[in-house]
């Protein structure tokens, strides 16, 4: 391919990882959640309450470290702004 990757420019923006563990965190806590599988099993208040808290606190910080890596990815970059013409 003839575009340059990001590795080629060295721009040190290593989002990489925390990307990946986002991923990572968004799938266990689906995977707890179906699991747990309220609606199909009646079970104890607690434990139904835990497995949500657990599948809810995953789910987040997945979703969190990704809403970090993509607005690093996408920001604007530091430098002169033109001011504009009004």
């Amino acid at each position: 391919m003839s575009g340059t990757s990001c590795e080629q420019h060295g721009d040190g923006n290593d989002t990489a990882l925390p990307a990946a563990l986002g991923l990572g965190l968004l799938a266990v806590g689906g995977w707890v959640l179906t699991t747990a599988r309220p609606w199909q099993k009646p079970g104890s208040p607690l434990t139904l309450g835990l497995g949500w808290t657990v599948s809810g606190a995953l789910l987040l910080a997945g979703l969190g470290l990704l809403t970090r890596c993509v607005r690093t990815v996408h920001a604007a970059p530091d430098g002169p702004r033109e001011p504009a013409d009004g």
